[in-house]
């Protein structure tokens, strides 16, 4: 796998839902969303996106996005997440 490229693709889908508000993102809570998506070299990366609280329900919650290729890198994905606070901000950046 490509880990430059998969990171790359996990970023965008990240960034897609770092522009949604909290309380977007708290309706999601217990979702796990597994879909694929085509890097622009044509390789096609499973991914799998999970909403969760980071600590305390109704506190922080923590989008968690997991990627790979279908190959052996199924077994241990490239992982990246991010944190919203309640009052939309995120932390440890």
């Amino acid at each position: 796998m490509d880990e430059k490229e998969a990171e790359h693709v996990l970023q965008q889908e990240l960034s897609r839902l770092r522009s949604k508000s909290y309380a977007e993102l708290t309706s999601r809570v217990g979702d796990v969303i597994a879909y694929e998506a085509e890097a622009s070299s044509g390789v096609r990366y499973q991914l799998e996106i999970q909403f969760i609280w980071d600590d305390k329900q109704h506190g922080d919650i923590r989008v968690m996005g997991a990627i790979d290729d279908g190959g052996i890198r199924a077994f241990m994905p490239l992982t990246l997440s991010f944190i919203m606070s309640p009052a939309g901000e995120f932390i440890d950046e």
